[in-house]
Parts: structure tokens; sequence; C-alpha cells
């Protein structure tokens, strides 16, 4: 059974890797780099516009994992967004180039202890969850030789259908008020309603479709669909935050269905460093939160990129 010792060792750990991944993701934001756009800020980016995935299952990695890897990815040149432990490439028939360094990314999740009887040893099993973070290390199917040739390959997953179509059939089918007028994009809590201008407003009409997908991120937190805290005012840490879920989700949705994200908000940077000084789980939090939000909006959407049968 682990001793104080070990618990404490272990937090240590924890707080050092929250504090190690924040501190990256600042210095990127302080040099106007930030991990959730620029993958693709740049042409000259190799790896094909999609969610990282585990090459070996398929799954879509997902919270902070996602920023790593796009961090990662891009920085060193991969063509691919594909992934796999050392030990999955070897139960694959391959292995891992010497040499090669991986990525560390990051399993999060909450454990609830059991008293010597195995009952919570806390009536509120909530306020008694204890959160832990392991990590772990991932590497780029191009740092690797001998891998099955369908896995070595870069699949563009997501779908190939021309991108408008699938924006307007995801507003549709997240049945959310969304309203075309005025001039200005926004999302009114209190009315649960989007607005956003009309598409002649915007001088890149792609950027009409990413700020439908940012204000809908923000929809999402209503609390008849996921329930976050939409109450901070203009100025505020809650709305930095806010702003900042937003974003990424905006972000995670562009990417599955292939459109570059940009910064819609490009003078809250200043607001999301002083959040994430501050606190070196925010962006851990605001991932995580994003990430929902877009697995609310992309589920709405069938395989084919039409909305899903009605359940």
């Amino acid at each position: 059974m682990p001793g104080k010792q070990d618990n404490e060792r272990a937090g240590c750990d924890r707080a050092s890797l929250y504090s190690e991944i924040t501190c990256k993701i600042i210095a990127g934001l302080e040099r106007g780099c930030l991990p959730w756009v620029q993958p693709w800020a740049s042409r000259s980016a190799s790896a094909p516009l999609a969610l990282p995935e585990n090459a070996t299952t398929g799954r879509h990695y997902t919270g902070i994992n996602v920023l790593i890897l796009w961090s990662e990815g891009i920085r060193r040149g991969f063509p691919a967004n594909r992934w796999l432990t050392f030990r999955q490439a070897l139960a694959l028939g391959g292995h891992v180039r010497r040499g090669e360094r991986g990525v560390a990314i990051v399993y999060a999740d909450r454990f609830i202890p059991k008293g010597k009887n195995g009952r919570r040893d806390g009536p509120d099993e909530e306020g008694a969850a204890i959160p832990f973070l392991k990590r772990f290390t991932v590497f780029n199917v191009a740092q690797c030789d001998s891998l099955p040739e369908d896995v070595a390959v870069s699949a563009l997953s997501g779908s190939s259908l021309p991108i408008e179509p699938q924006v307007e059939a995801l507003i549709r089918a997240s049945r959310i008020d969304f309203r075309v007028g005025g001039d200005r994009a926004f999302y009114a809590p209190a009315h649960d309603f989007v607005q956003v201008p009309p598409h002649d407003a915007f001088y890149e009409p792609i950027n009409w479709y990413r700020t439908a997908l940012h204000e809908l991120g923000h929809a999402t937190g209503h609390p008849s669909r996921l329930n976050r805290d939409l109450s901070g005012v203009f100025g505020s840490k809650k709305y930095a935050f806010e702003e900042l879920v937003a974003e990424i989700s905006a972000a995670f949705c562009c990417s599955a269905l292939r459109i570059a994200p940009t910064v819609r908000h490009a003078d809250y940077i200043a607001s999301w460093l002083e959040l994430l000084r501050e606190d070196d789980r925010a962006i851990f939090r605001a991932a995580s939160r994003a990430g929902k939000a877009a697995d609310w909006l992309l589920g709405r959407l069938g395989p084919a990129g039409q909305p899903a049968p009605s359940r």
C-alpha cells in the first residue's frame, strides 16, 4: 500500500507535469504561436489537417494531448498525425528507430479511495474523488520502421465532403437557435441563441464558418447541453476561460472538418497568458471542456457529414 512518501512524490510529479506543459504553452503564446492554430498557420505544414490519432486503435487523442501532439508534430515536421507507443510498434511487428525521441502525453482521471471495508471514505463521492495524472510516451509513425503499410502510411481521416455544406448541416443538426444578421457575432446565454453577421460581412468567406463554430462552442455550455459556467463578464477570468474553451473547441471542429483553424480573438491572448500564469491546470481544464464541446457538436453529424438520425 502506498505510503505517505509515495503519495507526496506522486503529488510532486503531477504538479511538475502540469507546470511543465503549461510553461510550454505559455512560451508559445508569448511568441504568438498558439498550439491549436500554429500547425496550419503556414502552408509549409506537412501533416494533413486532422486530429491526431492512435495508429493502432484508430482512436483520436483528446483534450490537452491534441495540443501537445499538434505542436510537436509541426515542430518536428512529421508528415502524419498518427502516433503509437513503443510496445504498440513492437506488437505490430515494427520498431521505433534507435535514437528517436518520443513525445510525453498524459492520461488524466479521478479515483475515489476506499476505506478498510471497501466503502467510500467520504459520504460525498464527488468531493472524495482524487485527480491523478500519468505520463506516457508516444512516437510518430514516421519515427518507426517495419510497420504494416496500412499503419505507416498517413491516412487522411475525416470527411472529404465540401466544407460549407458540412458546417451548415452541423448548425441544423445542433438544433441551437442560430440567427444571421447584425454586425457582430455572439452567443446570448440568457436567451440561448447564436447570432453571426451575414456571409458578405466577412472579408474571407471561410471566416464565417470559423466564427459560427466558435459561437456554437459557447452554446454547448448551456445548462440543457454541457452546463458550463457562462456567468463571466468581459474582462473577468471566467470570461477569458470560456473564450479559451470556445477557441479550442472551434479549432477541434475545424480540423475535423478540414478547415484550417485560426484565432478569432487575437486580443484575448494577454488574458489567456494571465490565466495560465496564475493556474497551471487551466489549460488542461479548458482543453478537456473544449474536447467535450467539439464532440457534442460533431456528434450531431452522421459519418457522411450529414445530420445524425434523431435518437
